[in-house]
């Protein structure tokens, strides 16, 4: 707004003719000041120091700030007049006194800003500040900017780091930090994506590269497919012979474990069984599960013998150990032996030894079942929760999966298959891998189809667990989150530059559903020009 020409009396102090004019640039049309006035010259004034007699030139009015555009967007946004922050040869990033262990957050923004990174010393003008500050929920954060500054404050170093995501996004999508203050929390706990790296090798750099397009996009999960029929990818001291040979060396495994924490990223690995371990059964042929004619079921392990419950255990302790994060996946999915019409009259060593450790009538599920509550025992002999896949959750035998087994929902095609609800109803916790939303696969075999960024972004939410139907909000709770998932059951039928490609725009969409439980405000145009835009 302009104001009445004033001229400012002979003799006047440059002090005071600064407090004048920056008077008149923290004024609004509501008569509130400016939260972060901008120094006179920012402002577009005249300097104080003009000499006595002249006349200043009004200040600029700023229209009220608009939300920073990012993906995941900004839970919410308090407007302010202002310049906002821009970088300047002078802009540095330094952290708060008794907050250097953010050092390492304050260092990778300054250098993906250009900024000088200055450690625990005062903010000045033009600077960001991070700082552990607040009693907010976990991984929250808050972000001020105002008189050419920013702060970012949270309850703990991930909250912290996902504000600077957003600083950086804000900067890339518009130039500079909008004024302002955002308030910003993820709506689910476990936010992530699913690797099979058995079917199909990946390089340890290309898996980097992935981690660094999920730290932007504020996701915190990274499960690792890396034992299956086709291939066991990384290398192991307790069995080198079940390992392939192309994998990872456990020192490449330790440099993405490094990124990864750096990135407030967990990655968790999986064995699967009973099913899905062929390659461990070429070592192990003896261990094949095979029929009452000898047939030998293609993954499946003989959960009859010792023997299978001793090398799976063995490759377990190995590699909770080499993972430090707080999962292990045990599988239990698609458990040959259940697939056929009679399980008992086609492996009668399996039923007879669920009779001998269940008692009189038991079955071969009871006995699957058991396999899983001992594998999962393992897991948490190494103080992790373990995660299964849902169709390795039986009811009404003898037998119940423990409930401390997170359930990782991914189909309702199986034999008996059970609705997400009758899990939720048990008092389980899930975590959401849709294979309708969520699942690429490639090659595109069984009638998938690969997902779109705008399917997720339009149909899909949390809550959405099978098919495209949600469950019952009064379930929102248990529903801890959601990863996407690549599968690589035709590994040539595309390469990896072509799969990081192809994942990039549907894992932004599921990045935004995660954080963000509404219903988005941006077309699905609208998110794609600013994906674009992002990079």
């Amino acid at each position: 707004m302009w104001f009445s020409r004033r001229i400012r009396p002979i003799g006047a102090t440059t002090a005071s003719a600064a407090v004048f004019a920056m008077t008149l640039a923290g004024c609004s049309d509501e008569g509130a000041p400016d939260p972060g006035g901008a120094p006179p010259d920012q402002a577009g004034a005249t300097s104080a120091a003009a000499a006595p007699g002249r006349t200043p030139s009004p200040t600029r009015s700023y229209a009220l700030s608009e939300e920073p555009a990012t993906i995941p967007s900004v839970r919410a946004h308090q407007a302010a007049r202002g310049p906002g922050w821009s970088r300047t040869g002078d802009s540095g990033v330094v952290v708060a006194k008794g907050s250097e262990a953010l050092s390492d957050e304050g260092r990778l923004l300054a250098q993906e800003l250009k900024l000088t990174y200055r450690g625990a010393v005062a903010a000045r003008a033009g600077d960001v500040e991070l700082a552990l500050a607040g009693d907010g929920a976990a991984e929250s954060y808050t972000l001020t900017t105002g008189g050419g500054r920013v702060r970012i404050t949270g309850p703990d170093e991930a909250g912290v780091f996902y504000g600077t995501r957003t600083l950086k996004q804000a900067v890339r999508s518009g130039g500079s930090m909008p004024e302002g203050v955002v308030r910003d929390r993820p709506d689910r706990p476990q936010r992530g994506l699913n690797l099979d790296i058995a079917r199909k090798h990946f390089t340890a750099g290309w898996i980097e590269d992935r981690l660094r397009e999920m730290a932007d996009l504020k996701l915190n999960q990274l499960g690792l497919h890396f034992s299956d029929d086709q291939a066991f990818r990384i290398q192991s001291d307790s069995h080198p012979e079940v390992v392939s040979e192309q994998h990872l060396t456990k020192d490449e495994v330790r440099r993405i474990l490094a990124l990864a924490d750096r990135l407030h990223i967990t990655v968790f690995g999986e064995i699967d069984s009973p099913g899905h371990l062929g390659a461990v059964l070429r070592a192990h042929p003896q261990l094949q599960l095979r029929n009452t004619q000898g047939v030998p079921r293609q993954g499946a392990i003989d959960i009859s013998q010792p023997d299978a419950a001793r090398i799976v255990d063995d490759l377990l302790r190995e590699y909770t150990a080499l993972f430090p994060g707080a999962w292990f996946h045990v599988g239990a999915d698609e458990y040959q032996a259940l697939t056929v019409s009679n399980p008992a009259a086609s492996y009668p060593q399996l039923a007879q030894a669920a009779r001998q450790k269940y008692g009189a009538g038991a079955t071969i599920e009871d006995l699957a079942e058991g396999w899983l509550n001992d594998r999962a025992a393992v897991v948490r002999e190494a103080r992790k929760t373990p995660k299964a896949w849902n169709d390795g959750f039986f009811s009404g035998g003898k037998v119940t999966a423990d409930k401390g087994i997170e359930v990782e929902y991914w189909t309702g095609k199986e034999i008996g298959a059970r609705q997400p609800e009758e899990y939720l109803a048990e008092g389980r916790r899930v975590v959401n891998l849709n294979d309708e939303f969520l699942y690429y696969v490639l090659g595109e075999p069984n009638q998938f189809t690969y997902p779109t960024g705008r399917r997720i972004y339009e149909q899909w939410t949390p809550l959405v667990l099978r098919g495209t139907e949600a469950v019952p909000e009064k379930y929102s709770a248990q529903i801890l989150g959601g990863r996407f998932a690549v599968w690589c059951d035709l590994a040539n039928a595309q390469t990896q530059d072509q799969v990081a490609a192809g994942i990039r725009r549907p894992l932004q969409a599921t990045a935004q559903k995660l954080w963000d439980p509404r219903q988005p405000e941006r077309s699905w145009q609208s998110f794609e020009q600013l994906a674009q835009k992002l990079g």
